[in-house]
């Protein structure tokens, strides 16, 4: 009887579902909102309704609640009890000064342990990012720098790693510098600057120059502060 019962089950199927399609659908949500979000096509501190989310990009209520979760992780949007989700406010100035601050201080010396402790197997890694690197970016809409910003989070996250203190790794990656700083303020001309920058890092890492490396760090962690300032200053005089 329950051999009977477990073959009909087998030929019925589980009922489970397509769980492939359903991620894949949620991936897309999330993409199509982060995009939003970067672009402040949904401007910072903006009430999110899920159903409207839904209806207009024509999906069920469930993969926008999945893709709202992601972002929330991601420091994009923060949930409110009772309320739902809100996007969350860009880095005030302050902020800014504060988040290079910390980094600052932590990825100098990142830099220069990853080149103490660089093994073969960490260079060929080092290498191969280098080389998903976008050589430009053709304009200031995230979908012209995600590659860029992808590449930036990889490299700095790698460094810290291939320097083994996981606790410091783990705590970098937490703050979604990378998300923050790009929906800050980004211009395609940032794009050459810091690629070379992180080549010069690599190059020191590679070395087993730990100085050379603190010190490239250093400087690519001041230049791309300027940057954002400068693209600030930029825009505000654009938009007078």
């Amino acid at each position: 009887m329950i051999e009977a019962a477990a073959t009909a089950q087998q030929a019925a199927g589980l009922g489970l579902a397509p769980v492939a399609a359903r991620r894949a659908l949620a991936d897309e949500v999330y993409a199509a909102l982060t995009a939003s979000i970067m672009d402040h096509a949904i401007a910072p501190d903006t009430r999110l309704n899920i159903e409207e989310i839904a209806r207009e990009l024509g999906v069920s209520p469930t993969p926008v609640r999945e893709a709202l979760a992601r972002l929330e992780s991601d420091g994009l949007v923060a949930k409110e009890p009772l309320r739902g989700y809100r996007t969350t406010p860009v880095l005030t100035a302050a902020e800014l000064d504060q988040m290079y601050e910390f980094r600052s201080l932590v990825e100098p010396w990142g830099a220069a342990e990853a080149a103490r402790r660089r093994t073969a197997a960490d260079v060929e890694e080092l290498t191969a990012e280098l080389a998903t690197a976008p050589a430009s970016s053709a304009g200031a809409g995230y979908a012209d720098y995600a590659a860029l910003a992808a590449h930036d989070h990889r490299f700095h996250v790698l460094l810290l790693r291939i320097a083994g203190n996981d606790v410091v790794r783990e705590a970098f990656e937490r703050t979604r510098f990378h998300l923050h700083q790009f929906r800050y303020a980004f211009a395609a001309s940032m794009a050459p600057a810091s690629v070379a920058e992180h080549r010069a890092i690599a190059e020191a890492v590679v070395a087993g120059d730990p100085e050379a490396a603190r010190s490239a760090m250093t400087a690519h962690l001041r230049a791309a502060r300027d940057r954002i300032v400068r693209s600030q200053t930029s825009d505000s005089r654009d938009t007078r």
